[in-house]
């Protein structure tokens, strides 16, 4: 039997970002993820402020394949699913 997964063990104190199956994940990508996600439809699209988000959903999308969100969680916002299939 192994024992459940904590925080400390995939990124331990003082270590600010991981390489998880070949891609460097920083300390905070998922939460930014989710952040960014929760704001896009809120946004109007073209917008600076649209772009801007898009732009950092589409860079954040690697970081969550190898961490394996995407695995086991499914957006709920069309947009999102867009963002996540497009990379």
């Amino acid at each position: 039997m192994t024992e459940p997964v904590r925080p400390e063990d995939v990124l331990p104190d003082g270590v600010d970002f991981g390489v998880l199956n070949g891609v460097e994940v920083r300390k905070g990508s998922v939460a930014a993820f989710v952040a960014n996600a929760k704001r896009l439809d809120d946004l109007r699209p073209g917008s600076p402020e649209h772009d801007g988000v898009l732009a950092e959903l589409r860079r954040l999308v690697p970081a969550l394949r190898a961490v394996g969100v995407l695995d086991v969680f499914a957006p709920r916002s069309a947009a999102l699913a867009d963002v996540i299939a497009g990379e």
